[in-house]
């Protein structure tokens, strides 16, 4: 969790060592609200999976997926980009995008997945857990 405080420093710090005073873009990492996983992975094999997120304003673009692993255990979110330089936000309501990636199943045994959905009232990270066994 140390490394997505990082990166949101980071991500503060770079949009704030912009010479042009008229763009004021960063990136954030936007909550996931479900995904697509399959409920096995056959050991050696690659498969698809989806993400699932809300897309809050007009002014926040799909920039990558964050993915960070520590021995079986993989943290997953959503890294977006977001352009205030127009100025002209909307915010939207229920606007689900899909973004996906590649995982290959390398090691026996089972895959733990980490997808953030953000920080509950007390300001901890929460997620959606899935572990998914090698057959």
């Amino acid at each position: 969790m140390k490394k997505l405080f990082v990166f949101f420093i980071i991500a503060v710090l770079s949009s704030c060592n912009n010479d042009d005073a008229s763009f004021n873009d960063y990136q954030v990492l936007l909550p996931v609200e479900s995904a697509i996983v399959p409920d096995e992975f056959e050991l050696g094999q690659t498969y698809e999976i989806t993400i699932v997120y809300l897309r809050p304003s007009t002014c926040h673009a799909f920039n990558d997926i964050y993915y960070q692993k520590h021995q079986n255990e993989r943290t997953v979110a959503i890294v977006s980009t977001v352009f205030q330089s127009n100025g002209n936000c909307t915010d939207l309501e229920d606007t689900e995008l899909e973004a996906s990636f590649n995982f290959k199943a390398t090691q026996s045994g089972s895959y733990i997945f980490k997808f953030w959905k953000g920080k509950d009232e007390n300001g901890e990270d929460t997620y959606i857990t899935m572990e998914v066994p090698v057959i």
